[in-house]
């Protein structure tokens, strides 16, 4: 496996959702890439963090304005 592949089945991996020969493959392939070593520990730590910590609500004004700035770069992307 190439680092390509390594992120095309990350979250997979991660989830335990991959066939156990996919996963040995990715274990492997880590065993020798310290990118890919950095890839996934991070993640690791994001999702975990992402589940750790409580959400915050996002006061009404501050969310029409986000979804208003999501809209305008998804459009300017697409047009």
């Amino acid at each position: 496996m190439d680092c390509g592949e390594i992120f095309e089945g990350l979250s997979e991996y991660l989830d335990d959702d991959l066939p156990e020969e996919i996963c040995r493959e990715i274990r492997r392939h880590l065993d020798d890439c310290h990118n890919c070593q950095v890839v996934v520990n991070t993640l690791k730590r994001t999702v975990y963090l992402y589940h750790t910590f409580p959400r915050e609500e996002i006061p009404g004004e501050t969310r029409k304005r986000l979804h208003k700035i999501i809209r305008m770069e998804t459009e300017a992307e697409s047009g």
